[in-house]
């Protein structure tokens, strides 16, 4: 059968059952932003307590195909829904259990194209199901591009379900949601670490959130000390007094990647090695600097012991 259309845009949403797929799927038919001339076509790979509703699909051309088995979401049955109803755009409300990963690998119709994945958690269930299904979560985390935790609660340890999901995918955006749908702020500073602390501890996923608010909000920091790990990286225009323990940073996309970090002294009589990695606590200082042609943040390490590099070497800023 020959694929006779281009351009479809195609939306994972995945997640344990009753996570809030359904839900999420039908809010996010009614918004503005979602709105679209063509039809879309709803791939629905499991029957949760929550239906959707006729109503709603009518008013916004949304046609609902159930999938009872993995083994019927074929190529071919694909192409049959995309000649029977041409749609503009696709959603599949996915079943993690079939493998998310063997769904990206999978050949879809000409045109066809994944756009997004969002993976839904049931906040209240997080705990038992990650450490039972671990290795589901980690597959779903790896190529999400928004994880949202619903039915969320401030006594939760939050920020650790975040760093969870950050370690295996720092690009991934982590949203929490109470039972009535409002946004849980964890982080009433703006950033993802103790700022009252001492010294401040950057977890690795955060470097990037550190290292843009520390240029943005020097003064916030200015005689507080930090703890961080950083690859050491020779100052080309100091002494070997001076170094710059930096992480390699996406800015925009891969083409883009470049190291980023402030000059950082070492400490009296520690020697370091350009390219390994250490484990830097730091006093924050703002002063004149040839290397900066100007003002600009200098670190004076206290303490710094090599380590092995981060699990995940490459950091985002968000």
């Amino acid at each position: 059968m020959a694929d006779v259309r281009q351009g479809t845009s195609v939306f994972v949403i995945t997640g344990f059952l009753e996570s809030g797929k359904t839900s999420f799927i039908d809010y996010t038919l009614r918004q503005d932003y979602f709105q679209t001339e063509g039809t879309t076509v709803l791939i629905v790979c499991e029957q949760g307590e929550v239906e959707y509703r006729p109503d709603i699909l009518k008013a916004y051309a949304t046609e609902v195909v159930y999938v009872e088995k993995k083994e019927d979401l074929t190529l071919d049955f694909l192409r049959n829904l995309e000649f029977t109803y041409k749609p503009e755009r696709v959603m599949i409300e996915y079943n993690p259990l079939w493998s998310v990963k063997e769904l990206w690998e999978r050949k879809l119709p000409k045109g066809w194209q994944i756009e997004q994945q969002i993976v839904m958690i049931d906040a209240s269930t997080y705990d038992v199901y990650s450490k039972n299904m671990k290795s589901l979560f980690v597959e779903m985390s790896q190529r999400a591009d928004m994880m949202v935790f619903n039915r969320a609660k401030e006594d939760m340890p939050l920020a650790s379900y975040r760093r969870g999901v950050k370690v295996v995918n720092p690009g991934c955006e982590v949203v929490f949601e109470r039972e009535d749908g409002e946004l849980i702020d964890i982080f009433a500073s703006g950033v993802p670490y103790d700022m009252e602390k001492d010294p401040i501890v950057v977890d690795d996923v955060d470097f990037g959130i550190f290292y843009v608010d520390l240029r943005d909000d020097p003064k916030s920091y200015i005689g507080k000390r930090v703890r961080f790990k950083g690859k050491a990286l020779k100052s080309r225009s100091k002494d070997d007094a001076f170094f710059v323990p930096a992480r390699q940073a996406m800015t925009c996309c891969a083409e883009d990647i470049q190291y980023i970090g402030y000059l950082c002294r070492q400490p009296e009589g520690k020697k370091w090695q350009n390219g390994h990695w250490y484990d830097i606590t730091a006093r924050v200082a703002m002063e004149r600097n040839d290397a900066y042609r100007g003002q600009g943040i200098v670190l004076y390490a206290e303490q710094m012991e090599e380590c092995p590099p981060p699990q995940v070497e490459l950091v985002y800023f968000s």
